[in-house]
Protein backbone atom coordinates (compact mmCIF):
# COMPACT_ATOMS: atom_id res chain seq x y z
CA UNK A 1 0.00 0.00 0.00
CA UNK A 2 1.15 2.90 -0.99
CA UNK A 3 0.68 7.19 -1.24
CA UNK A 4 1.00 8.66 -4.70
CA UNK A 5 2.28 12.09 -5.05
CA UNK A 6 0.24 15.31 -4.35
CA UNK A 7 -0.49 18.77 -3.85
CA UNK A 8 -2.74 20.90 -2.18
CA UNK A 9 -3.99 24.62 -3.72
CA UNK A 10 -2.55 27.42 -0.99
CA UNK A 11 -5.22 29.26 0.75
CA UNK A 12 -4.99 33.13 1.44
CA UNK A 13 -4.27 34.26 4.58
CA UNK A 14 -6.93 36.89 4.81
CA UNK A 15 -9.45 34.42 3.81
CA UNK A 16 -8.50 31.82 6.34
CA UNK A 17 -8.58 34.39 9.11
CA UNK A 18 -11.78 35.76 8.24
CA UNK A 19 -13.89 32.37 7.35
CA UNK A 20 -11.92 29.91 9.85
CA UNK A 21 -10.96 31.99 12.45
CA UNK A 22 -7.93 30.05 12.33
CA UNK A 23 -3.94 30.91 13.04
CA UNK A 24 -3.88 28.45 10.22
CA UNK A 25 -5.13 25.70 8.34
CA UNK A 26 -4.47 24.68 4.87
CA UNK A 27 -1.92 25.89 2.51
CA UNK A 28 0.72 24.39 0.04
CA UNK A 29 1.53 20.58 -0.26
CA UNK A 30 4.48 19.85 -1.11
CA UNK A 31 4.47 16.32 -3.42
CA UNK A 32 5.55 13.33 -1.22
CA UNK A 33 7.06 10.69 -2.21
CA UNK A 34 5.87 7.00 -1.56
CA UNK A 35 6.37 6.09 2.02
CA UNK A 36 6.50 2.81 3.68
CA UNK A 37 4.09 0.43 3.18
CA UNK A 38 0.57 0.91 5.50
CA UNK A 39 0.31 -1.76 8.36
CA UNK A 40 -2.94 -3.14 8.84
CA UNK A 41 -3.65 -2.64 12.40
CA UNK A 42 -3.85 -5.19 15.55
CA UNK A 43 -6.73 -6.27 16.91
CA UNK A 44 -5.44 -6.09 21.03
CA UNK A 45 -7.86 -4.20 22.96
CA UNK A 46 -7.25 -0.25 22.36
CA UNK A 47 -7.98 0.62 26.08
CA UNK A 48 -8.55 -2.15 28.75
CA UNK A 49 -11.99 -3.61 29.64
CA UNK A 50 -12.89 -3.67 33.76
CA UNK A 51 -12.97 -7.18 34.85
CA UNK A 52 -16.24 -9.11 33.67
CA UNK A 53 -17.01 -6.79 30.92
CA UNK A 54 -15.92 -8.57 27.91
CA UNK A 55 -18.51 -10.01 25.73
CA UNK A 56 -18.45 -13.87 24.70
CA UNK A 57 -17.24 -13.62 20.34
CA UNK A 58 -21.31 -15.10 20.22
CA UNK A 59 -23.04 -12.95 22.39
CA UNK A 60 -25.31 -11.08 19.52
CA UNK A 61 -26.63 -8.33 22.20
CA UNK A 62 -22.40 -7.27 22.93
CA UNK A 63 -22.35 -3.64 22.97
CA UNK A 64 -19.38 -0.40 23.19
CA UNK A 65 -19.74 2.82 23.26
CA UNK A 66 -17.15 5.13 21.62
CA UNK A 67 -16.56 8.56 21.91
CA UNK A 68 -15.21 11.09 19.32
CA UNK A 69 -13.83 14.50 18.59
CA UNK A 70 -13.04 16.74 16.18
CA UNK A 71 -9.43 17.91 15.08
CA UNK A 72 -7.13 18.21 17.35
CA UNK A 73 -4.15 20.05 17.82
CA UNK A 74 -1.70 19.82 20.77
CA UNK A 75 0.46 22.54 20.28
CA UNK A 76 2.58 24.75 17.70
CA UNK A 77 5.89 23.60 17.86
CA UNK A 78 8.78 25.01 18.58
CA UNK A 79 7.60 27.66 20.64
CA UNK A 80 3.56 27.27 21.09
CA UNK A 81 3.59 24.34 23.43
CA UNK A 82 1.14 23.98 26.59
CA UNK A 83 2.81 23.73 29.72
CA UNK A 84 4.00 20.70 31.51
CA UNK A 85 4.93 18.69 28.12
CA UNK A 86 1.13 18.63 27.38
CA UNK A 87 -0.03 16.35 30.29
CA UNK A 88 -2.90 17.24 31.79
CA UNK A 89 -3.83 18.93 28.32
CA UNK A 90 -7.30 16.98 27.92
CA UNK A 91 -8.25 16.45 31.77
CA UNK A 92 -11.31 19.12 32.16
CA UNK A 93 -13.07 17.19 29.45
CA UNK A 94 -11.72 13.67 30.73
CA UNK A 95 -14.54 12.87 32.41
CA UNK A 96 -17.20 12.69 28.69
CA UNK A 97 -14.41 11.40 26.61
CA UNK A 98 -13.74 8.30 28.01
CA UNK A 99 -15.24 5.90 26.34
CA UNK A 100 -14.94 2.15 25.33
CA UNK A 101 -13.39 3.43 21.93
CA UNK A 102 -12.09 7.04 22.22
CA UNK A 103 -11.18 8.72 19.18
CA UNK A 104 -9.93 11.85 17.62
CA UNK A 105 -8.71 13.55 14.10
CA UNK A 106 -5.21 14.36 14.61
CA UNK A 107 -4.79 17.50 12.62
CA UNK A 108 -0.98 17.60 12.97
CA UNK A 109 2.32 15.30 12.77
CA UNK A 110 3.83 14.72 16.35
CA UNK A 111 7.29 15.06 15.06
CA UNK A 112 10.63 17.05 15.38
CA UNK A 113 11.69 19.59 12.65
CA UNK A 114 12.11 17.49 9.71
CA UNK A 115 13.63 20.40 7.56
CA UNK A 116 11.59 19.79 4.95
CA UNK A 117 7.95 21.76 5.77
CA UNK A 118 5.27 22.26 2.96
CA UNK A 119 5.60 26.28 3.49
CA UNK A 120 8.32 28.10 2.03
CA UNK A 121 9.83 30.24 3.98
CA UNK A 122 8.14 33.53 2.59
CA UNK A 123 4.35 31.89 3.49
CA UNK A 124 4.76 30.15 6.04
CA UNK A 125 1.73 31.38 8.78
CA UNK A 126 1.07 34.31 6.07
CA UNK A 127 -0.85 31.84 3.29
CA UNK A 128 0.51 28.24 4.42
CA UNK A 129 0.13 26.90 7.43
CA UNK A 130 1.90 23.99 9.33
CA UNK A 131 2.14 22.24 12.43
CA UNK A 132 3.49 20.09 14.71
CA UNK A 133 3.81 18.95 18.46
CA UNK A 134 7.12 16.62 19.67
CA UNK A 135 7.08 12.96 19.13
CA UNK A 136 6.19 12.68 23.17
CA UNK A 137 2.73 14.05 22.57
CA UNK A 138 1.96 10.60 21.43
CA UNK A 139 1.82 9.86 25.28
CA UNK A 140 -0.55 13.02 25.99
CA UNK A 141 -3.48 11.23 23.67
CA UNK A 142 -2.82 7.30 25.44
CA UNK A 143 -2.83 9.21 28.77
CA UNK A 144 -5.90 10.97 27.59
CA UNK A 145 -7.62 7.64 26.75
CA UNK A 146 -7.31 8.34 23.12
CA UNK A 147 -7.65 4.67 21.22
CA UNK A 148 -7.25 5.50 18.15
CA UNK A 149 -6.65 8.59 15.61
CA UNK A 150 -7.13 9.70 12.27
CA UNK A 151 -4.47 10.62 10.13
CA UNK A 152 -6.37 11.15 6.60
CA UNK A 153 -6.31 14.62 6.30
CA UNK A 154 -4.45 18.18 5.27
CA UNK A 155 -1.80 18.43 7.84
CA UNK A 156 -0.48 14.72 7.86
CA UNK A 157 2.26 15.73 5.35
CA UNK A 158 2.95 18.90 6.88
CA UNK A 159 6.77 17.91 7.74
CA UNK A 160 6.88 15.76 4.59
CA UNK A 161 6.86 12.01 4.65
CA UNK A 162 9.45 11.63 7.59
CA UNK A 163 7.22 13.79 9.50
CA UNK A 164 4.20 11.32 8.84
CA UNK A 165 6.46 8.22 9.83
CA UNK A 166 8.13 10.01 12.94
CA UNK A 167 4.21 10.54 14.27
CA UNK A 168 3.20 6.89 13.04
CA UNK A 169 6.89 5.68 14.87
CA UNK A 170 5.43 8.08 18.03
CA UNK A 171 1.89 6.86 18.06
CA UNK A 172 3.48 2.89 17.92
CA UNK A 173 5.87 3.62 20.32
CA UNK A 174 2.31 4.83 23.01
CA UNK A 175 0.29 2.18 22.00
CA UNK A 176 -2.59 4.68 20.22
CA UNK A 177 -3.50 3.23 16.70
CA UNK A 178 -4.05 5.24 13.75
CA UNK A 179 -6.26 4.57 10.80
CA UNK A 180 -6.02 6.47 6.93
CA UNK A 181 -2.82 5.77 4.94
CA UNK A 182 -4.41 4.20 2.11
CA UNK A 183 -5.39 0.87 2.34
CA UNK A 184 -5.25 0.79 5.67
CA UNK A 185 -7.70 -1.42 7.67
CA UNK A 186 -7.33 -0.57 12.01
CA UNK A 187 -8.73 -3.22 13.47
CA UNK A 188 -9.27 -3.28 17.28
CA UNK A 189 -11.05 -5.31 19.68
CA UNK A 190 -13.46 -4.13 22.19
CA UNK A 191 -15.04 -6.06 24.74
CA UNK A 192 -15.17 -9.22 22.40
CA UNK A 193 -16.49 -6.95 19.27
CA UNK A 194 -13.80 -6.91 16.23
CA UNK A 195 -14.34 -2.80 15.21
CA UNK A 196 -13.04 -1.75 12.03
CA UNK A 197 -12.11 1.88 11.53
CA UNK A 198 -11.27 3.34 8.09
CA UNK A 199 -10.23 6.88 7.42
CA UNK A 200 -10.55 9.19 4.00
CA UNK A 201 -9.51 12.13 2.67
CA UNK A 202 -9.11 13.88 -0.51
CA UNK A 203 -5.30 13.45 -0.61
CA UNK A 204 -2.76 11.08 -2.08
CA UNK A 205 -1.98 9.95 1.57
CA UNK A 206 -5.09 8.80 2.32
CA UNK A 207 -7.95 6.46 1.35
CA UNK A 208 -9.74 8.50 -1.31
CA UNK A 209 -13.20 10.27 -0.31
CA UNK A 210 -13.61 11.65 -4.18
CA UNK A 211 -13.29 7.71 -5.24
CA UNK A 212 -16.62 6.43 -3.98
CA UNK A 213 -16.79 2.93 -5.91
CA UNK A 214 -13.20 2.43 -4.58
CA UNK A 215 -14.27 3.45 -1.01
CA UNK A 216 -17.51 0.86 -0.84
CA UNK A 217 -14.74 -2.10 -2.06
CA UNK A 218 -12.23 -0.89 1.18
CA UNK A 219 -15.67 -0.87 3.61
CA UNK A 220 -16.29 -4.29 2.12
CA UNK A 221 -13.25 -6.14 2.75
CA UNK A 222 -13.49 -4.24 6.05
CA UNK A 223 -16.87 -5.89 6.75
CA UNK A 224 -14.95 -9.17 6.30
CA UNK A 225 -12.73 -8.68 8.90
CA UNK A 226 -15.22 -7.14 11.54
CA UNK A 227 -18.42 -6.51 13.28
CA UNK A 228 -18.38 -3.39 13.29
CA UNK A 229 -17.55 -0.69 10.84
CA UNK A 230 -16.37 3.25 11.41
CA UNK A 231 -15.31 5.67 8.66
CA UNK A 232 -13.35 8.58 9.91
CA UNK A 233 -13.37 11.36 7.15
CA UNK A 234 -12.02 14.93 6.67
CA UNK A 235 -14.64 16.29 4.05
CA UNK A 236 -16.38 19.36 3.49
CA UNK A 237 -15.36 23.12 2.78
CA UNK A 238 -13.72 25.64 5.60
CA UNK A 239 -14.95 27.68 7.69
CA UNK A 240 -17.27 29.68 9.42
CA UNK A 241 -19.70 30.10 6.39
CA UNK A 242 -19.48 26.25 5.71
CA UNK A 243 -22.08 24.71 8.58
CA UNK A 244 -24.80 23.66 6.15
CA UNK A 245 -23.91 20.34 4.33
CA UNK A 246 -25.96 20.49 0.92
CA UNK A 247 -25.62 18.19 -1.97
CA UNK A 248 -23.30 17.78 -4.42
CA UNK A 249 -19.69 17.94 -4.42
CA UNK A 250 -17.80 21.03 -2.14
CA UNK A 251 -15.38 22.90 -3.96
CA UNK A 252 -12.77 24.94 -1.50
CA UNK A 253 -10.05 26.85 -2.77
CA UNK A 254 -9.89 24.51 -6.16
CA UNK A 255 -10.06 21.61 -4.11
CA UNK A 256 -12.71 18.90 -4.30
CA UNK A 257 -13.74 18.56 -0.76
CA UNK A 258 -16.22 15.82 -1.89
CA UNK A 259 -19.71 15.17 -1.60
CA UNK A 260 -20.06 14.23 2.00
CA UNK A 261 -23.85 13.24 1.07
CA UNK A 262 -22.90 11.01 -1.34
CA UNK A 263 -20.20 9.60 0.11
CA UNK A 264 -21.45 8.73 3.55
CA UNK A 265 -24.83 7.19 2.33
CA UNK A 266 -22.69 5.11 0.13
CA UNK A 267 -20.16 4.02 2.57
CA UNK A 268 -23.29 2.72 4.62
CA UNK A 269 -24.79 0.72 1.77
CA UNK A 270 -21.33 -0.94 1.31
CA UNK A 271 -21.81 -1.62 4.81
CA UNK A 272 -20.14 1.09 7.09
CA UNK A 273 -22.22 1.41 10.64
CA UNK A 274 -21.62 5.16 11.60
CA UNK A 275 -19.49 7.82 9.46
CA UNK A 276 -17.86 10.52 12.13
CA UNK A 277 -16.59 13.78 9.87
CA UNK A 278 -14.59 16.39 10.30
CA UNK A 279 -12.44 19.22 8.03
CA UNK A 280 -15.12 22.52 8.33
CA UNK A 281 -14.01 23.67 11.36
CA UNK A 282 -17.49 23.72 12.44
CA UNK A 283 -20.15 21.58 13.78
CA UNK A 284 -22.72 20.29 10.81
CA UNK A 285 -25.89 18.52 11.19
CA UNK A 286 -26.18 14.76 12.31
CA UNK A 287 -28.70 12.42 9.84
CA UNK A 288 -29.53 8.95 10.46
CA UNK A 289 -29.49 7.29 7.13
CA UNK A 290 -30.64 3.27 6.56
CA UNK A 291 -30.65 3.84 10.84
CA UNK A 292 -27.25 4.27 10.81
CA UNK A 293 -25.50 7.86 12.44
CA UNK A 294 -23.82 10.13 9.69
CA UNK A 295 -21.92 12.93 11.89
CA UNK A 296 -21.09 15.56 9.11
CA UNK A 297 -18.71 17.24 10.96
CA UNK A 298 -17.36 17.41 14.60
CA UNK A 299 -15.41 20.94 14.20
CA UNK A 300 -12.37 21.49 16.17
CA UNK A 301 -11.71 20.20 19.51
CA UNK A 302 -8.29 21.70 20.25
CA UNK A 303 -6.09 24.27 18.41
CA UNK A 304 -3.04 25.48 21.12
CA UNK A 305 -1.82 28.24 19.42
CA UNK A 306 -3.24 27.23 16.05
CA UNK A 307 -6.87 27.31 15.91
CA UNK A 308 -9.28 30.44 16.38
CA UNK A 309 -11.66 29.81 19.55
CA UNK A 310 -14.14 32.87 18.66
CA UNK A 311 -17.50 32.44 16.67
CA UNK A 312 -19.00 29.24 15.49
CA UNK A 313 -15.55 27.84 15.12
CA UNK A 314 -15.03 27.73 19.11
CA UNK A 315 -18.17 25.84 19.32
CA UNK A 316 -17.31 21.96 19.69
CA UNK A 317 -18.70 18.47 21.13
CA UNK A 318 -17.64 15.39 21.99
CA UNK A 319 -19.93 12.59 19.99
CA UNK A 320 -20.94 9.63 22.19
CA UNK A 321 -22.73 6.58 20.40
CA UNK A 322 -23.78 2.83 21.94
CA UNK A 323 -23.67 0.50 19.27
CA UNK A 324 -24.92 -3.10 18.92
CA UNK A 325 -22.52 -6.04 17.76
CA UNK A 326 -24.80 -6.27 14.45
CA UNK A 327 -24.06 -2.22 13.92
CA UNK A 328 -27.89 -1.25 15.65
CA UNK A 329 -27.75 2.27 16.76
CA UNK A 330 -28.41 2.11 20.73
CA UNK A 331 -28.40 5.60 21.79
CA UNK A 332 -26.29 8.66 21.66
CA UNK A 333 -25.60 11.76 23.12
CA UNK A 334 -23.70 15.16 21.90
CA UNK A 335 -22.05 16.44 24.96
CA UNK A 336 -21.45 20.30 24.50
CA UNK A 337 -17.75 21.38 24.56
CA UNK A 338 -15.98 24.85 23.28
CA UNK A 339 -12.28 25.33 22.41
CA UNK A 340 -11.55 28.46 24.71
CA UNK A 341 -8.56 30.62 24.30
CA UNK A 342 -5.43 29.91 23.70
CA UNK A 343 -6.78 26.65 21.63
CA UNK A 344 -8.02 24.30 24.95
CA UNK A 345 -10.78 22.17 25.15
CA UNK A 346 -13.39 22.49 27.75
CA UNK A 347 -17.00 21.59 28.86
CA UNK A 348 -19.51 24.19 27.87
CA UNK A 349 -21.88 25.41 30.42
CA UNK A 350 -23.92 26.76 27.82
CA UNK A 351 -24.72 24.13 25.83
CA UNK A 352 -24.03 25.64 22.27
CA UNK A 353 -23.25 22.74 20.32
CA UNK A 354 -27.22 21.35 21.06
CA UNK A 355 -29.06 24.57 19.83
CA UNK A 356 -27.04 25.05 16.88
CA UNK A 357 -26.66 21.22 15.77
CA UNK A 358 -30.23 21.32 16.28
CA UNK A 359 -30.80 23.95 14.04
CA UNK A 360 -28.42 22.28 11.22
CA UNK A 361 -30.41 19.33 11.71
CA UNK A 362 -33.82 20.26 10.53
CA UNK A 363 -32.51 22.94 7.84
CA UNK A 364 -30.44 20.77 6.36
CA UNK A 365 -32.18 17.29 6.61
CA UNK A 366 -35.72 17.97 7.34
CA UNK A 367 -37.47 14.63 7.37
CA UNK A 368 -34.18 12.55 8.06
CA UNK A 369 -31.91 14.61 10.58
CA UNK A 370 -31.41 13.35 13.81
CA UNK A 371 -33.48 15.08 17.17
CA UNK A 372 -31.35 16.17 19.68
CA UNK A 373 -32.78 16.46 23.03
CA UNK A 374 -31.81 19.56 25.71
CA UNK A 375 -29.87 16.63 27.52
CA UNK A 376 -28.21 16.18 23.93
CA UNK A 377 -29.61 13.14 23.88
CA UNK A 378 -29.50 12.04 19.61
CA UNK A 379 -32.39 10.19 18.41
CA UNK A 380 -33.57 9.95 14.56
CA UNK A 381 -36.60 12.03 13.84
CA UNK A 382 -39.98 10.30 14.43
Amino acid sequence: MTVARGRLAPLAAAVLFVLLGLTGCGGGHTAPPTPAPAAVGGDQPPVPAPAGSSAPPSDPGAQLTLSAVGDVIMGNAPSLLPPNNGHGFFDPVASSLHSDLQMANLEQPLTDDTGVGKCGAGSAGKSCFQFRSPPSYAGVLKEAGFALVNLANNHAYDFGPAGHQNTRTALDGAGVKYTGPPGMITVVTVKGIRVAVLGFAPYPWANDLVNIPKAQDLVRRAKTQADLVIIQVHMGGEGADHTHVKPGTEIFFGENRGDPIAFSHAVIDAGADIVIGHSPHVLRALEFYKGKLIAYSLGNFAGYHALGTGGVVGISAILRVTLRRDGSYLSGTLVPAQMVAPGVPRLDPQKQAISLVSGLCRADFPKTGAHLGADGAVTPST
